[in-house]
Parts: structure tokens; C-alpha cells; sequence
């Protein structure tokens, strides 16, 4: 006997009808109109079962911390660091676990799954980086929680930065990042990029860099990274992240840069972060104002892969966000003009499939060998469940249920007309 039939389900890819069969917390069966005895049978009914969201770009030290100890009142990048630098000082381990813990609550009703956490070691104490470590241990039953060892003040521009990150590594931290359009020059960042994917090399780690997360086209720390992931043999495990700078770079220097960067194996991937990009970029501008994301469809045809993060809730650089992967795939088509019904779907996995491939996630998907991981939404399909932030009925880890929610529905009092709405066509 199955452990779990799920049967009536329309998939991303289209397919409708479909029961997926679990045991032993495994996708053991995908096929049209399955009928098995199980221990529990849920009814679909032809709504999207969909693999978890994943987040492959987040800052969790800092998350739901808004207002602390005052709000970013311009809005811009660096008044958001300039609040983080006098907001550490008074962090405390229990209060960042605590936040933390709050918001992988709030992902698990989103159905998000899969998390890539930046945490700042600019901090000798490297007091984020065990908050955060313990937080990893204590959500690792339902949440892949991965993180990044992130000089938020510059590897080199701060004291001790290269140190604080190593021993951020030794103490467990997954990734190298960094972040050179901080540092004090051009030749300084392009140093500390060359640096921190020696490190990777050595170490036999991942990168990711926030990469050029300025409105400046002469921002071309994305190359370097491209450049360096090829010398060191780090395809495949290289990725850069925002790279807002491209939005404003002259189409000539694109047209040579994009081929690089999928020539290099930088393409495991680049990420954008819509809300946060949006929000950010463009600050200095009157108008016409940049919208300063990155260019997703011009690096999506050339054969890099593209994730989209949420980036930041309620911290010194964002004060809204709820954790839900549909809205920075909402904002993220709107932004990017990816309108078109396959643009719509590029963006659902760019929440999904392309943002597992960042976090190099093992048996993520939606056939038989998975893990029996996914979320079933209130839309039929992917489209829909875009349009709609789509309500997360059920939401599966390794076969077990993690969260429900009732489904959604309006009830109307209007003459000769139906006396409900889920807002569906």
C-alpha cells in the first residue's frame, strides 16, 4: 500500500490528469489516472501540483529586523548597509534565530522549501553566522537551508574580512560570496573576486557573488567572475547575482558579455531579485527612471540559466514580503515585459527548476526518484498560479504534510448572480 495518491493533478509542464504516488518519502510513480490503495489519497481536483519554490538568493541574519534600530527613510542600497552597520552592533544570537525561525515558518505556508541564506561575517564575533548555523539544524526536517559566507562590508575593504570568512567557512558555512562593487575600486573588486574563487577552488566550494548591484554600466565585476569561474575550472558552480549594472550597460558591450557569461558556466546561474532590484535601482534617477533589473529575457536566450530571490523581507533594505515566491515571479514578469505565455512560464521556474539547479538541490522535481516534496496551489496552472499568488492548498516535505490551507473563495451577496468567485475564468 501507498503512504500517499495524489491523483487529478495538472502539472507545470501541462499535463493534467496525473496522480503522483509516494512512499518511503520518494516519488515512486507518475502516470495519467493512477488507482492504488493508499494510506492517504488527496483529490487534486484538478488544480497545479508544482515541486516546492525555491529562493536562491536571501539574507535570513537580517530578515523581519524593519524598523531596527531605525527605517531606511531614502530607500537606497546604502542607507540599507548604513542601517545594518548600526543595527549589528546590538544583535543578539537568540533574537536572529528567533527571526528567523519566524520567517521559515511563514515559507513553509508558502511552500517554499529551498532557501539560499547570505549571512554577513564582516562581524569578527561572526555571531550571524552561528545563529544562523543553528538555525539550519533546527529547519533542516523541512527546509534546505544553504548558506553564504558574505563580507557585506568588502573582503578587503574591512578588517579581517578575508579571515572572518574563512573561519565562517570552517565553522560549516556552504558558499563563498562576496561582494566587489563594494570595495573600494574597480581593481580592488576585481581583486577580491579573483581571491574568493581561489578559496572556492581550493575548498571545494560554490560562489555566489553579488555581482554589480549598481546602477553604474562601468560595473563590470560580472565579467571578472565569468573569467575567473573558467581559469579556476569552476563551472557549473559559479553564479552572480543582481547584476542590475546590466541594465544599464550599452547593448555593443552586451552583446560580447552575454556569450561569456553562458561560455564560462556562470550560467549555474544569474539571479535577479525583482522586488528588491525594483525597488533599489534607479534611485538617483529623475526621469525617465531605470527600472534596473537585470536583463532576464536576453539572458535566458542565451542559454543562461536565470533564478529569480526574494532578497529581503522587512530588513533595512525592504519592508514588505511575506516569503511568497509568486509575488517576486509576478513582479518579475512585469518588470522584465515577459508577458508572453512562455515568458510567464520562464518565470514560474525561475522560482522552481532553475533556482534548484543554483542551490545544486538533489532529487528536486516531480518524477519518479524525487523526493515526495511539492505544493499543491489553488490554479490550474502555472500561468494562473502567477495571476492569482495562487493559495498553497497542501504543502508536501519528503511525503509528509508540513502546512494546509483552506481553499480560497469569495462569497457574494449581488442579484442573479453566483453566490461564490475563486477569481478563475
Amino acid at each position: 500500500m501507498l503512504d500517499l495518491l495524489i491523483k487529478n493533478a495538472s502539472l507545470p509542464d501541462g499535463r493534467t490528469h496525473m496522480s503522483v504516488a509516494v512512499q518511503n518519502g520518494k516519488i515512486v510513480n507518475v502516470q495519467a489516472s493512477l488507482d492504488a490503495p493508499a494510506h492517504v489519497t488527496v483529490d487534486a481536483n484538478g488544480y497545479l501540483l508544482s515541486p516546492p519554490f525555491v529562493d536562491p538568493h536571501f539574507h535570513m541574519d537580517a530578515t523581519l529586523s524593519y524598523g531596527l534600530p531605525r527605517v531606511n527613510e531614502s530607500g537606497t542600497l546604502l542607507e540599507g548597509i548604513a542601517v545594518w552597520g548600526e543595527l549589528k552592533p546590538t544583535l543578539k544570537a537568540d533574537a536572529i534565530i528567533d527571526r528567523a525561525l519566524t520567517y521559515c515558518d511563514w515559507a513553509v505556508a508558502k511552500g517554499l522549501l529551498a532557501i539560499r541564506s547570505h549571512v554577513d561575517t564582516s562581524d569578527a564575533s561572526l555571531l550571524a553566522v552561528d545563529a544562523l548555523l543553528e538555525v539550519k539544524k533546527q529547519v533542516a526536517p523541512y527546509i534546505d537551508l544553504q548558506l553564504v559566507a558574505f563580507p557585506q562590508d568588502g573582503v578587503l575593504r574591512s578588517k579581517g574580512g578575508v579571515d572572518n570568512l574563512q573561519r565562517a567557512l570552517d565553522k560549516g558555512v556552504d558558499v563563498v560570496g562576496g561582494i566587489p562593487h563594494f570595495e573600494r575600486t574597480m581593481a580592488e573588486g576585481a581583486a577580491s573576486v579573483k581571491l574568493l574563487c581561489e578559496i572556492a577552488a581550493e575548498r571545494g566550494k560554490l560562489v555566489d557573488m553579488h555581482c554589480d548591484e549598481t546602477d553604474d554600466p562601468m560595473s563590470r565585476h560580472i565579467e571578472t567572475l565569468a573569467f575567473e569561474a573558467q581559469r579556476l575550472g569552476l563551472q557549473g558552480r559559479v553564479n552572480g547575482s543582481h547584476c542590475t549594472s546590466m541594465h544599464s550597460m550599452d547593448n555593443y558591450y552586451v552583446s560580447k558579455l552575454l556569450p561569456l557569461i553562458a561560455e564560462s558556466g556562470v550560467s549555474v546561474s544569474v539571479i535577479a531579485n525583482p522586488l528588491i532590484n525594483i525597488t533599489l535601482q534607479g534611485r538617483h534617477d529623475t526621469y525617465p527612471k531605470r527600472r534596473g533589473m537585470t536583463r532576464v529575457p536576453e539572458l535566458m536566450a542565451a542559454g543562461v540559466n536565470v533564478a529569480f530571490g526574494h532578497d529581503c523581507v522587512m530588513d533595512p533594505w525592504y519592508g514588505m514580503g511575506s516569503g511568497d515566491m509568486l509575488e517576486v515571479a509576478h513582479m518579475g514578469l512585469h518588470v522584465a515585459q515577459m508577458t508572453s505565455q512562455k515568458g510567464i512560464r520562464d518565470c514560474f521556474d525561475a522560482v522552481t527548476v532553475n533556482a534548484a539547479k543554483v542551490m545544486h538541490l538533489e532529487g528536486y522535481g516531480l518524477e519518479a526518484g524525487c523526493d515526495a516534496s511539492f505544493v499543491l496551489l489553488q490554479a490550474r496552472d502555472v500561468v494562473e498560479a502567477i495571476r492569482l499568488r495562487a493559495n498553497r492548498l497542501k504543502v508536501w516535505k519528503n511525503g509528509m504534510l508540513a502546512a494546509e490551507t483552506p481553499e480560497v473563495a469569495a462569497n457574494l451577496r449581488l442579484p442573479r448572480r453566483p453566490s461564490t468567485t475563486r477569481f478563475m475564468t
